[in-house]
């Protein structure tokens, strides 16, 4: 096991253990569960864990946002859920959305070789690079060679989309890399057949559909494509095969079924495929590509506009995976992609506004976060920068996406394309270079970043409002304990619901509230095992394990009290409710005792952090300077 080893189990319990599991894969940030029941999954502790930045359920998975480090986290998991003897054939409870499972499908196939397809497209377009400034001929050796590595997973995509569409759909998967090696069989492309002489006819003649028939199966007319580099074909060939096998698995006797079951399997899916569904697959695409150019046609700085401004949204939900297919289709089957491309500018915008806020915010933890998340962003991963700053801060996710919107709006006018897969952020710029060598795409490209930086961190600048009066603020409070001498501000006292030291949030250890990811406020060490109501109000959340309680006050403060660190592994030992959730509650009264000897001695740390997690919708939240407190003494302000 790897240093997540902890984490991993942690995830593993509150997901309802290995049982739960149908399969799991990873994104550039993501664990993406497949659960057979999702309602058992403990989101609110998985979300106030430390390590997890949040939560996410969409396309009918159950999303454990981790970081730029979920390699590793998801390693540690694997080894916990034994995931290779995981059973495909146990499906989930169904949510009935077929949004959602067509987003759970793509992303199922296009997930396990998005980071090599990335990979391989950014030596191609480096390839590109190198070319057009000179460096070495396309003829050359090198060259030739350079292209091959990266232009080789591309020429046989079938194969791979092929292997991962039989995990998808419970086919074995050394047959969906025989359907997918079959369809690049040289033979039986049509550049090939085609070469060998004229068409015996043409069907559907004057139509967008015209195709020649060279070769007949045995009398039915066979439309020859030439499948390498193509993705929906092999898709619907192997879902297919999948039913075949299912069907053949029946009826075959178990003494030949190793052999049999997969002949039969393939040599009633193939002529299938080549007659029928590699065929429609194809119309279909095309049917596709002139739908998208036609919606483009219409208004390219609309839809780059529309694209631009919505992308990130669609990222925290993961629906972006439902676009994933035309964008790759658009390349294979048109030789580029102008339709999706504007979503580039939102890599861009992201990360301006992240760098705005990191040289005007005063506050130490959003500003130690923000240059980390810059950089992460420049290289085409915004999660971290959305989930950790955007979002929780709001309106600089509303000047992101408004930005992305510009931008897109400019790609969409000037018609940005990629020409090849692969790259993310800065690195997907070489595959903006046209095939002939031009910079005229790139130049746009470079221009689109400019803007798309520019306004990014200039609308910031203007409209992000950090805490600059802060002082000033202090002093009206300091002036008049009760009340603030201002007709324009207004504060709500947050007494201390612990009796015990004071500990500066940032000096705990734990990274999520040290950070102010979860709120603002401070932690306190006790000296008495007794929670009470800092504030009259109502109880939202009382976690099962009873370590945290989540309070809003009357005035819709939102308070968070976590007793002790990673206190969720005590599964309420040590701990008695004297409330419930949803309960009303005044000032003072007593929520929660804990046994402090007992927490101290199964080894978890005391130290409970109290923290206004709504923080964003106030001026100012203070904690109080005084290094002890008693039951019901002041402990944070927040300013209204």
């Amino acid at each position: 096991m790897g240093k997540y080893n902890e984490l991993a189990k942690e995830i593993v319990k509150n997901i309802g253990g290995k049982e739960n599991v149908i399969s799991l894969t990873h994104c550039i940030t993501r664990l993406r569960f497949k659960l057979k029941d999702e309602s058992i999954a403990k989101d609110d502790v998985l979300k106030n864990m430390s390590g997890i930045v949040t939560v996410m359920k969409s396309g009918g998975q159950y999303q454990v946002v981790i970081g730029n480090h979920v390699p590793e986290v998801y390693a540690d998991v694997c080894e916990l859920i034994d995931i290779d003897n995981l059973s495909s054939k146990e499906e989930p409870k169904k949510s009935g959305r077929l949004l959602d499972r067509g987003i759970d499908i793509v992303s199922g196939i296009f997930q396990p070789i998005l980071g090599i397809m990335a990979a391989c497209g950014m030596v191609k377009g480096l390839n590109a690079l190198f070319i057009a400034l000179g460096l070495y001929s396309d003829t050359s050796g090198g060259a030739l060679i350079i292209n091959a590595i990266g232009d080789g997973l591309f020429t046989f995509l079938p194969l791979f989309l092929g292997y991962t569409s039989a995990k998808k759909f419970g086919l074995k998967p050394m047959i969906g890399l025989v359907i997918g090696a079959i369809m690049c069989y040289p033979g039986i492309q049509s550049g090939a057949i085609s070469s060998m002489g004229d068409a015996m006819y043409t069907l559907f003649t004057g139509t967008m559909f015209e195709s020649p028939v060279y070769i007949s199966f045995f009398g039915i007319p066979v439309i020859s494509i030439d499948y390498t580099g193509t993705v929906i074909p092999v898709i619907l060939s192997v879902y297919f095969a999948s039913k075949c096998e299912k069907v053949f698995n029946k009826f075959v006797p178990d003494l030949v079924k190793f052999f049999f079951v997969p002949m039969l399997t393939l040599l009633v899916a193939l002529p299938i495929t080549f007659i029928v569904i590699g065929p429609i697959a194809t119309f279909g695409s095309t049917i596709i590509s002139e739908f998208v150019f036609a919606v483009r046609d219409f208004s390219p700085l609309i839809a780059g506009a529309i694209v631009g401004f919505t992308w990130q949204i669609l990222v925290i939900f993961g629906m972006h995976w439902g676009f994933i297919p035309v964008y790759i289709n658009n390349i294979m089957t048109n030789g580029y992609d102008n339709v999706m491309m504007p979503f580039f500018a939102c890599t861009f915008a992201t990360s301006a506004v992240v760098l705005a806020i990191f040289f005007k915010t005063k506050d130490k933890k959003i500003k130690e976060m923000a240059l980390p998340n810059f950089i992460s962003g420049v290289f085409g991963v915004t999660e971290p920068a959305i989930y950790g700053i955007l979002l929780p801060l709001k309106k600089p996710f509303i000047i992101s996406c408004i930005t992305g919107g510009i931008g897109g709006a400019f790609y969409g006018f000037f018609n940005l394309r990629k020409f090849m897969v692969g790259g993310m952020g800065i690195f997907e710029l070489p595959a903006m270079i046209e095939p002939d060598g031009a910079m005229g795409n790139l130049i746009v490209a470079l221009l689109g970043i400019v803007i798309s930086m520019v306004v990014g961190f200039v609308l910031t600048m203007i409209f992000y409002k950090d805490k600059e009066k802060v002082e000033e603020v202090m002093e009206i409070v300091e002036e008049n304990n009760n009340e603030v001498k201002s007709n324009s501000l207004k504060k709500v006292v947050i007494s201390s619901p612990i009796k015990g030291e004071t500990i500066k949030l940032e000096d705990i250890e734990d990274a999520a509230f040290a950070t102010g990811v979860l709120g603002q406020g401070l932690a306190i060490k006790p000296t008495e095992g007794k929670v009470v109501s800092p504030v009259s109000g109502e109880i939202t959340t009382l976690f099962p394990s009873l370590h945290a309680i989540g309070i809003t006050s009357d005035e819709g403060v939102e308070i968070l009290i976590h007793v002790g660190l990673d206190t969720v592994q005590l599964e309420g030992k040590g701990f008695k409710a004297h409330v419930k959730q949803g309960d009303k509650i005044v000032k003072g009264q007593e929520l929660v005792t804990f046994d402090i000897d007992f927490i101290q001695e199964s080894g978890y740390s005391i130290v409970t952090p109290v923290v206004v997690t709504n923080y964003n919708d106030y001026f100012e939240i203070a904690a109080t300077e005084s290094k002890s407190l008693e039951l019901g003494d002041k402990a944070i302000t927040v300013i209204i």
